[in-house]
């Protein structure tokens, strides 16, 4: 029986035959004939189809991966587009912020004297929420809550930031721990209108919360820069709006509100707590510093004749290994920029100039490069702040 060839490249010499092995018709050279030449003839066309077949499904292929590169070419444009344009209007909301700040502080012109305020002759501070603790049974967070006590009153300067919501909140966990009473409070400063500070999380607070359940804190006083009101958890707390410089009581005062436009966070209004230490010179209360070093120092020495004996609280200098979020909102350059060395060098140069005996910066927002700097700066006048360890003035 014949061997029929291959039709797609088989040769003949893979199929041996034997010899003299032939048919009549058209021998091959082994004496072979192709009776399959039909075969061949039909399978043409099933060749030329699956070819084409082939061909029209790369050719759909290659479009499909063009189309997907030019939609996400598309994309990538369009988010950069956007991303540009965000960029634009935030840079003009600044510039106009900033050149509103400035028109407002010229217009405020320098504030009347508050000395004399009177005195106090025993003053300490108990950080009840800050990024680092003494003990690990106190919870941290980057937000601010200090207990002042100023002979027989006790302040608490901001409520911290409480991002998760919880209940007890970080500062009144620490509370309990250090066996502190929110009773006991008898007066609320809010330094700015931060989440940080008012226990609200992140952003401009329009409330502010000891917890997220109740908090027994009476009928006080909360003393803040900007409109705030109290939350359904802490509801007996009255707000005394501050707008300028002014006492609060014997030896108390605040240095009223200095506004700052800050990139993404805008307009804000910040003010310190002062109290005047007997014998010593006043002690500056920061929250986070915003308005700058040497717009505090310098609303301090406008308004009281006593030296500065310290500052105590954040200065918002997250600068060489900072959170990257700090760097860039805490200043009024774009993020690019953000805080950078030179804004903590400039800062030390102006508290030294003032030359406090008592200079103790928060690590809420200020990076471990800033406060290594500050420790070498200013030696043994230095002090930590811990949740938990209680600073004595």
């Amino acid at each position: 029986m014949p061997v029929v060839g291959s039709y797609f490249g088989d040769t003949l010499e893979n199929h041996p035959l034997p010899t003299g092995a032939a048919s009549p018709g058209c021998p091959g050279r082994h004496g072979v004939i192709f009776e399959s030449v039909p075969e061949i003839a039909e399978s043409g066309p099933r060749k030329d189809g699956l070819h084409s077949g082939l061909k029209s499904r790369i050719l759909n292929t290659e479009m499909s991966g063009v189309r997907i590169k030019r939609l996400f070419r598309g994309l990538v444009v369009a988010v950069v587009a956007i991303v540009l344009t965000g960029l634009a209007v935030v840079a003009i909301q600044l510039q106009i912020g900033k050149r509103r700040v400035a028109g407002e502080i010229a217009r405020t012109g320098v504030p009347r004297k508050l000395s004399p305020f009177g005195v106090v002759k025993r003053l300490s501070v108990l950080p009840l929420s800050d990024l680092e603790a003494e003990s690990p049974a106190l919870k941290t967070e980057p937000g601010v809550a200090y207990l002042i006590k100023a002979d027989n009153l006790n302040i608490l300067f901001d409520v911290g930031r409480n991002g998760a919501g919880e209940h007890p909140s970080p500062v009144l966990h620490n509370m309990r721990a250090l066996g502190v009473d929110p009773v006991v409070i008898d007066m609320l400063f809010f330094s700015h209108p931060h989440g940080d500070h008012t226990g609200t999380g992140l952003g401009t607070a329009t409330e502010f919360s000891l917890s997220r359940g109740l908090a027994p804190l009476g009928a006080i006083p909360a003393y803040a820069p900007a409109p705030l009101t109290p939350s359904q958890w802490n509801p007996k707390p009255w707000v005394d709006l501050v707008r300028g410089p002014r006492t609060l009581g014997n030896g108390i005062a605040s240095i009223g509100p200095i506004p700052r436009q800050l990139f993404l966070l805008g307009y804000t209004a910040e003010q310190a707590l002062a109290v005047n230490l007997e014998g010593k010179g006043v002690v500056l209360f920061v929250g986070c510093g915003h308005p700058g070093v040497r717009q505090i120092v310098e609303r301090a020495q406008q308004l009281f004749d006593e030296p500065i004996y310290g500052i105590v609280g954040g200065l918002h200098l997250p600068a060489r290994g900072g959170r990257p979020l700090l760097v860039a909102v805490g200043a009024d350059r774009l993020p690019w920029p953000g805080m950078a060395e030179r804004d903590v060098d400039e800062a030390i140069e102006e508290i030294a100039r003032v030359g406090p005996a008592v200079v103790a910066l928060s690590p809420h927002d200020s990076s471990n490069w800033t406060i290594g700097r500050f420790k070498a700066a200013f030696g043994d006048k230095y002090r930590e702040i811990k949740v938990g360890r209680e600073l004595i003035l």
